[in-house]
């Protein structure tokens, strides 16, 4: 450790820290304070925009939802501009008008832009149930069952039994969406929900 004899010799040592550290502590501060800044104004830009875009999502949805014209297209446009969660929530709702108008391979075109948006894996997860819904529809049940394997989650694994036994059904496979019904049956199902496979099981021996 450096020893001073006196205050002179301390504000000396001073004086030499500065002039030889002056510059890189002075763009230190600023870095620092910039860093603080920008981290603050990205923070309230994030914020912003994520408002922005609740607000924007909930005027579309509620225009979609009241069949006003126009806004089909608005919401589509919507969708594909917000790579976010709004996005997403956004397609599955044009894809939902789309099943309605049996347009389903528009319908699974929105599923497949909304999957790639999505970033909460619940929200991924319902966006590949309703694709695999819809691919079970148009007989690609090839397609269906892999979107099926593709959903993780024990809140999922009753309706995701109850959809693959209708696709191995729909290809003939009875074992299989009957081994597939039973599963569910045994899972956590819902009453409702385990009531239904059962039906199906039974219906299978008719």
């Amino acid at each position: 450790m450096e020893m001073y004899e006196n205050e002179h010799d301390q504000v000396d040592a001073i004086k030499r820290f500065f002039a030889e550290n002056g510059k890189a502590l002075i763009v230190g501060v600023i870095l620092g304070v910039g860093a603080l800044i920008g981290w603050r104004y990205w923070n309230s830009h994030q914020a912003d925009s994520a408002r922005g875009s609740s607000l924007t999502y909930e005027n579309t949805v509620s225009a979609i939802r009241a069949d006003q014209p126009q806004t089909l297209a608005a919401a589509e446009k919507f969708a594909a501009d917000n790579k976010n969660t709004y996005g997403a929530l956004a397609a599955l709702e044009v894809a939902q008008q789309y099943v309605d108008k049996n347009e389903l391979d528009k319908a699974a075109a929105q599923l497949s832009q909304g999957l790639s948006a999505a970033k909460d894996e619940n929200l991924k997860a319902v966006i590949n149930l309703r694709l695999a819904r819809i691919q079970v529809q148009q007989k690609k049940t090839d397609e269906a069952l892999k979107t099926l394997d593709t959903i993780k989650g024990e809140s999922f694994t009753a309706i995701v039994a109850d959809l693959r036994g209708e696709a191995l059904l729909s290809k003939g496979d009875k074992e299989g969406a009957r081994k597939a019904w039973q599963a569910g049956v045994d899972s956590n199902a819902s009453p409702a929900l385990s009531e239904m496979m059962q039906m199906k099981i039974n219906n299978l021996s008719v």
